[in-house]
C-alpha cells in the first residue's frame, strides 16, 4: 500500500512528517497521471500544484478554514486527499466526480468553480460573512497568473484592500519568469518578514511612531514607504502592496519546507496577505513539463510516451474548419483581424496568429475587454472576428449589448463549444447563447448543420454590415466536403432538407443531423416528415416556417440549448405574432437545469435531445405506440 492509500481525509496528512509529505507528493502525481491518461483532464496545472496543495492542507484546518481554487482545474491533488481517492477513477466520467471543485461534492470544496478569476471576490465574500458571524477561521483563495489577466481579479483585490479583511490570496505563478537569485533572496526575506514575532514588532513600532505628537503620522508614513520600497526592490510585489496587501514571495512552490513555514507564519492575518509562489506546469511528468499547453486539457494518452490514444477518423473538427477558413479569408481580406481570450489553441487560431501576427490579438482571460476592443477596431473599418467559447462569452453580455449592438458594429462572434460540451460539465456547457444573444437588437445569429455550412456562414458573417454570431459545436464535423470557394448565405433564409406531409421538424445547428436520423426511423413507422434546417435563429425565416406550419399541423422544434428563451421560443413567438394557430407542437431541448459532465452522446441521450427523443415525440403527436 502506498502512502496515498492511507489518506482518507486531509486531517490524516497532519500526522505525517515533512519527509513523508514528499513521498506522498510522488504518490499523488502517479495517481493523477494514471487517471488522466485514461479519462483525460487538466493534467499540467494539477501536477504543478501538488506541493502547494499539501502545504495548505498541512497548515490549515479544512473545512473549518475555507479553501477556494480559482477555475479549479488544478485541484486534483486536493480531491485525492479529501476523501475522493477511492472514486478518483470516475474523474470527469458520467455520474463520476467533477474535474472542478463543487460545493455539493465535498465540504472541503469551498466554492463551486469552473470559470476564471472568481476566487478573490468569492473569498472576500466568505471572509466578510465569517467576520459578521464572529468566525475567525481563515479563507484562502488560490489564483493562477493567467487568471490575473481578468479585471474581476483586480476588482476583488481592490475591495479586499479597502475593507482590510484578513483574506489570504496565494498567487500560483507558473508562467512568469523570475531570476533564481531574486527568487532565492525574496524567498528568504519573505519567510523572515512573515514571522509572527517580526509582524508583531512591526505593528507595535507603527503604533509607537503614530503616537509621537505632531510628527508621528509623517514619520510612520516615511517608514512604511521605505519598507515597501525595499521589498519592491527585491520582489515583484509593488502591485499588490498598492492594493494594501502584505506581499510575500516569490516562494518556490515545490519546496514543501519553505511553503509550510511561510503558511504557518501568515495564518490568521490581521490584514490582507498575498503569497506569491512559483510552480512548474506538469511538474514530475516530463512530457507535460515540455508541452504544458497540450497537457493543460488533454484527452487519454499513453503514459510512457505522452502521445494521444485518440485515433483520428480524418474528419476535421468544427474548430479546425473555422481556423482554416479564417486563414483563407484573411488572405484576400486585409480588414479581417482575429481576437481571442487566452484560447488561441482552443479556438483554432494558431495558424492565423503565425501568418498574420499583426492582425491577431490574444487579450488574456478578459472576455469583456475582447468584445469592447473589437468594437473599437470595427468602428474604424476593420472586421474583427472574436473567437470565444460559448460558456465564456457569457461573461461579456453587457459589452456585446452596449458596445457592439447599439451602434451595430460589424463584429463577428465565432462561438465555439456551443451546445453539449461533455466532460467539463455544468460550468462549461454552451447551452445559453441563443437566449442571451437573441434579445439584442441588431444581432444576427446563425448555427451550421455541418462543416460546409460553417464555412459559408463565416463568409456570410464577414460580409455582413452588422453584429453576427455563429454558434458551432465541439467535436468533429459530419464528414461533408467543404467548398473551395464557399458562397455566402442569404440572411434569414432557411433550407428545406426533406419534404413530407405528416410532420414538420424545425431544427437548428447540430440538431439538424439528429432530425435527419430520426426521419429515417419515422419512415419505417409510416410517418413522413418535412425537415427545415433553420440556419438562422435571428432573423427567422418566418415566411417559410409559416407556410409549412399552416399545412402541417404537427410540429417538433429541436435545439441543443435550454428551452427557456431559445430557438423554440423564437419560433413560437413568431407564430403567435402572426396569429398562426391550430397546431400541436413539441419542443425538444434542455429543460431549465444545468447539464452535468459526461460523454456528449450519452448526455444527449440522457437529456433527451437526440434522434430517439425526436422519434418518441413524433409517435406521441401521432398517437402511435411508443416502444
Amino acid at each position: 500500500m502506498n502512502l496515498l492509500e492511507q489518506i482518507k481525509t486531509s486531517k490524516d496528512i497532519k500526522q505525517l512528517s515533512r519527509k513523508e509529505l514528499k513521498i506522498l507528493a510522488k504518490d499523488i502525481r502517479e495517481r493523477i497521471i494514471e487517471v488522466v491518461s485514461k479519462n483525460g483532464g487538466h493534467l499540467a496545472s494539477s501536477l504543478g500544484a501538488v506541493e502547494l496543495t499539501l502545504a495548505i492542507h498541512y497548515v490549515f484546518d479544512l473545512p473549518k478554514d475555507t479553501l477556494i481554487w480559482d477555475v479549479g482545474h488544478q485541484s486534483y491533488a486536493h480531491k485525492l486527499i479529501t476523501g475522493r481517492n477511492d472514486i478518483f477513477d470516475s474523474l470527469r466520467q458520467y455520474k463520476g466526480i467533477s474535474g472542478f471543485t463543487k460545493i455539493k461534492e465535498s465540504p472541503c470544496d469551498g466554492f463551486t468553480v469552473g470559470h476564471s478569476s472568481t476566487s478573490i471576490s468569492a473569498g472576500l465574500g466568505i471572509c466578510y460573512a465569517k467576520y459578521l458571524n464572529k468566525d475567525n477561521s481563515d479563507v484562502i483563495s488560490v489564483i493562477g497568473d493567467g487568471s490575473l489577466t481578468a479585471g474581476l481579479a483586480y476588482e476583488g483585490l481592490n475591495q479586499t484592500g479597502d475593507l482590510k479583511r484578513n483574506l489570504i490570496v496565494i498567487l500560483n505563478d507558473n508562467d512568469m519568469s523570475i531570476s533564481p537569485n531574486v527568487g532565492a533572496l525574496s524567498s528568504f526575506l519573505s519567510r523572515t518578514f512573515s514571522s509572527k514575532s517580526l509582524q508583531s514588532m512591526r505593528n507595535q513600532f507603527g503604533v509607537f511612531l503614530k503616537s509621537l505628537p505632531k510628527i508621528g503620522d509623517d514619520i510612520y508614513n516615511i517608514a512604511k514607504r521605505s519598507e515597501e520600497s525595499f521589498k519592491t526592490f527585491i520582489t515583484p510585489g509593488m502591485l499588490f502592496e498598492a492594493f494594501d496587501f502584505d506581499y510575500f514571495g516569490p516562494i518556490d512552490g515545490h519546496n514543501l519546507d519553505h511553503l509550510i513555514d511561510i503558511l504557518k507564519n501568515i495564518r490568521n492575518p490581521k490584514d490582507p496577505v498575498l503569497l506569491h509562489v512559483t510552480t512548474v506546469k506538469g511538474k514530475g511528468y516530463e512530457p507535460a513539463e515540455k508541452n504544458p499547453i497540450y497537457f493543460h486539457g488533454v484527452g487519454s494518452f499513453a503514459v510512457d510516451t505522452g502521445k494521444s490514444k485518440k485515433i483520428s477518423n480524418g474528419i476535421p473538427t468544427y474548430t479546425q474548419v473555422f481556423g482554416s477558413q479564417m486563414v483563407k479569408l484573411a488572405k484576400t481580406n486585409e480588414k479581417i483581424v482575429a481576437v481571442t481570450a487566452a484560447m488561441p489553441e482552443g479556438t483554432g487560431l494558431i495558424e492565423f496568429s503565425q501568418l498574420y501576427p499583426d492582425r491577431f490579438f490574444d487579450v488574456g482571460i478578459a472576455e469583456q475587454h475582447a468584445v469592447t476592443f473589437s468594437a473599437g477596431l470595427s468602428s474604424k473599418g476593420l472586421k474583427p472576428v472574436v473567437a470565444i467559447y460559448s460558456t465564456f462569452l457569457q461573461r461579456a453580455f453587457d459589452q456585446i449589448l452596449h458596445d457592439v449592438c447599439i451602434d451595430a458594429h460589424p463584429v463577428v462572434f465565432a462561438i465555439d463549444r456551443g451546445g453539449i460540451v461533455g466532460e467539463d460539465g455544468q460550468t462549461h456547457q454552451g447551452l445559453f447563447d441563443f437566449s442571451y444573444l437573441r434579445c439584442m437588437p441588431n444581432m444576427t445569429i446563425m448555427a451550421p448543420k455541418d462543416e460546409r455550412e460553417l464555412a459559408r456562414m463565416l463568409v456570410t458573417a464577414v460580409n455582413h454590415d452588422g453584429p453576427v454570431a455563429i454558434r458551432y459545436p465541439r467535436g468533429t464535423g459530419v464528414g461533408v466536403r467543404i467548398d473551395d470557394h464557399p458562397q455566402p448565405l442569404e440572411i434569414g433564409k432557411a433550407q428545406v432538407m426533406n419534404k413530407g406531409d405528416d410532420l414538420l421538424i424545425i431544427a437548428i445547428g447540430k440538431s439538424v443531423c439528429e432530425a435527419l436520423k430520426a426521419n429515417k426511423l419515422l419512415k419505417d413507422r409510416g410517418i413522413s416528415a418535412t425537415i427545415i434546417n433553420a440556419r438562422f435563429v435571428k432573423p427567422l425565416d418566418g415566411d417559410l416556417i409559416i407556410e409549412y406550419a399552416l399545412k402541417i399541423k404537427k410540429i417538433i422544434i429541436v435545439e441543443e440549448h435550454v428551452l427557456d428563451g431559445g430557438f423554440g421560443s423564437a419560433v413560437l413567438e413568431m407564430l403567435a405574432d402572426n396569429s398562426v394557430t391550430g397546431f400541436s407542437m413539441k419542443r425538444i431541448g434542455i429543460k431549465n437545469r444545468f447539464v452535468e459532465h459526461g460523454p456528449q452522446d450519452v448526455l444527449r441521450q440522457d437529456y433527451k435531445i437526440d434522434s430517439a427523443a425526436i422519434v418518441k415525440a413524433a409517435l406521441k403527436l401521432h398517437g402511435k405506440k411508443i416502444e
